[in-house]
């Protein structure tokens, strides 16, 4: 990938900077915000600008309203919190479009700052052939452009990659956007050996791609999550009641085929925590997965023989990638072997690196996030950069002048 301009190049005193974060956080029942981790992220670029006489427009989306204004999806929660990170007072704009905003854009003054209501009000967000006025508008609110939204650099959409055009030698990286494209690109285009990759999650769907691009990338693939049961099924293992994807059946003999083929190793599970019901105070046993599970059980989390057995494959490692929890970890019963496994990789002296919002989540939960190498704030985004080697809203960025 092409180097991109830096925020540090654009000129910010007088200016006002219409900034791309990646606000999408998590909120409880009351409209608190459990985790801030991700604004505490986009720091650094917010008060570069604040602190070098420009003033600052931020957009960000929350969650998924499908085009609707619903007040649960609201960002004022995030304006808030932000206020008191920054220590400042953020103003919270009515819309994210429309000439009230644009108004208040008008009237910031340096070193204050604005941020806008959910972009994803508008279907036009993330469908910009929708309405290609949604992105005009929005480039009105700025003077320059920086996408410091890693999270969401992997979507075409309205504020990633349509409103870029609008800032021709003036769309510029932020800080964070900078920092996960230097941290991916070294070590995982040009990892240390061995290099290992821990794929987590439900589906098997989702993570087609990125299997079948690591696996002529990486020295041993660890598979975890509810995916594990559709390779069992298509193994002819018995999984109970345990989710799977029919369609994929054939997907995942595909990719056991071709593992072999290539000659890497892919472990699985030796044991699952399986449950009577899909609930955190279900009947629970631990049943090895060469017997199978029974029928009226589902497999919920990873048991501890499987840690034993990740442990004494991993210790070598050089290069370690971990990409979703190994188990339904929202459920606290069933959130032991993902934070086991957290806490074994941060007895590693490999470089780890962990992608993904619920992946940070049980790094967090464990109390090891100081212990890992990097965490990437964005799961889907991190592993289509591995996938692809580039990303629709970072190629959209003007490039690095010498």
């Amino acid at each position: 990938m092409s180097e991109k301009l830096s925020l540090r190049s654009l000129p910010i005193k007088g200016s006002r900077v219409l900034m791309r974060v990646d606000f999408n956080v998590p909120l409880d029942d009351h409209a608190n915000i459990t985790s801030d981790s991700r604004l505490v992220a986009a720091l650094p670029s917010i008060k570069y600008v604040l602190e070098g006489g420009g003033s600052l427009v931020l957009m960000s989306h929350l969650g998924r309203p499908k085009g609707e204004r619903k007040p649960e999806f609201s960002l004022r929660p995030v304006a808030k919190r932000l206020s008191e990170l920054l220590d400042q007072d953020v103003m919270m704009a009515p819309d994210c479009i429309g000439e009230e905003v644009e108004a208040l854009a008008e009237t910031l003054k340096p070193g204050q700052v604005m941020l806008l209501e959910n972009l994803r009000y508008y279907a036009a967000e993330e469908k910009p052939d929708k309405d290609p006025s949604f992105a005009q508008q929005l480039a009105k609110l700025g003077d320059l452009y920086v996408n410091d939204a890693f999270g969401t650099a992997h979507r075409v959409h309205s504020s990633t990659v349509t409103v870029a055009s609008y800032f021709p030698s003036k769309a510029a990286a932020g800080f964070l956007m900078e920092k996960e494209i230097q941290f991916l690109g070294d070590a995982i285009l040009k990892p240390q050996r061995p290099f290992y990759a821990i794929i987590g999650g439900s589906k098997v769907s989702t993570k087609i791609g990125v299997i079948k691009s690591l696996m002529k990338k990486v020295d041993a693939l660890f598979i975890g999550g509810g995916m594990i049961f559709t390779f069992a099924k298509a193994q002819g293992i018995s999984i109970g009641d345990s989710i799977f994807e029919a369609d994929f059946l054939d997907t995942a003999k595909e990719i056991l085929k071709a593992c072999q083929s290539e000659n890497v190793p892919m472990y699985f599970p030796d044991d699952v925590v399986a449950a009577d019901a899909f609930s955190n105070d279900a009947n629970i046993k631990v049943v090895s997965m060469s017997e199978g599970i029974p029928k009226g059980y589902r497999g919920l989390d990873v048991g501890p023989e499987t840690i034993k057995l990740f442990s004494s494959k991993l210790s070598d490692a050089a290069t370690i990638l971990w990409n979703g929890p190994l188990g339904v970890f929202e459920f606290s019963n069933f959130a032991k072997g993902s934070v086991d496994m957290a806490k074994v990789l941060a007895t590693l002296p490999a470089t780890v690196i962990v992608g993904g919002g619920d992946t940070l989540a049980v790094v967090d939960n464990a109390g090891v996030t100081s212990k890992m190498s990097h965490l990437s704030t964005g799961g889907g985004a991190c592993l289509e950069y591995l996938e692809y080697g580039s990303l629709p809203a970072v190629e959209a960025l003007a490039e690095k002048t010498v």
